[in-house]
């Protein structure tokens, strides 16, 4: 099939809009995924080639009745809102608990956390006694399952010990694998903890 010069002029600006388009995501993502050298650990970029881009943080349109400032989980399809307004949101991928072992409907933010530590619920230690070991407790660091950042969900004023977390185990972003909890990229979840105060609306929607 031959395409005249006529045809191919007035398609042009249309392919360079699109190539404009996918090299203006391509570069957000790279500094979304950059290094943060100033973390208490710093943290390496992000190889791009190892997220999905569906799982990527950005910007996208979303309707909703939750106000601005929602964080909404949608654990079936394994992605994290939170509401910006007028009809925005920034999306985020995310690992979440396995089947019957989540939180259903509304919490709160209860505290925040920096380079959290991490102590063992006694359900996960008896689901997998190689837990008991580290039932006094894990410092805050790379090795640290809750990774950079932690957002303790409360419900009445009470810990329900579920947590929006970072994860050292960036694979598992888009899987269903943790004890419950919902694990984001440590970029991603330092991106929400500047965004989300104590005190923030959760809607978490299973299936």
């Amino acid at each position: 099939m031959s395409i005249s010069r006529r045809g191919f002029l007035a398609g042009l600006p249309l392919f360079l809009a699109g190539c404009t388009a996918a090299g203006t995501d391509y570069r957000t993502a790279m500094l979304n995924y950059a290094a943060l050298p100033d973390e208490s650990f710093p943290l390496r970029a992000v190889p791009l080639d190892k997220i999905k881009p569906e799982l990527r943080r950005q910007e996208v349109a979303y309707e909703t009745k939750h106000p601005k400032g929602t964080v909404v989980v949608d654990t079936p399809v394994r992605r994290l809102y939170y509401v910006m307004g007028d009809g925005r949101a920034m999306r985020y991928g995310i690992g979440v608990g396995k089947e019957g072992l989540a939180l259903r409907g509304n919490a709160t933010v209860g505290r925040k956390a920096q380079w959290p530590s991490w102590t063992p619920t006694a359900n996960m230690i008896s689901r997998d006694p190689r837990n008991r070991e580290f039932a006094g407790g894990v410092p805050g660091g790379p090795n640290n399952p809750l990774g950079a950042r932690a957002l303790y969900l409360h419900r009445g004023g009470r810990d329900t010990m579920f947590r929006i977390h970072g994860t050292n185990q960036p694979q598992s972003i888009g899987l269903a694998m943790s004890s419950g909890c919902v694990r984001m990229l440590n970029h991603d979840i330092i991106d929400l903890y500047e965004r989300v105060p104590v005190g923030a609306n959760v809607v978490v929607i299973q299936a």
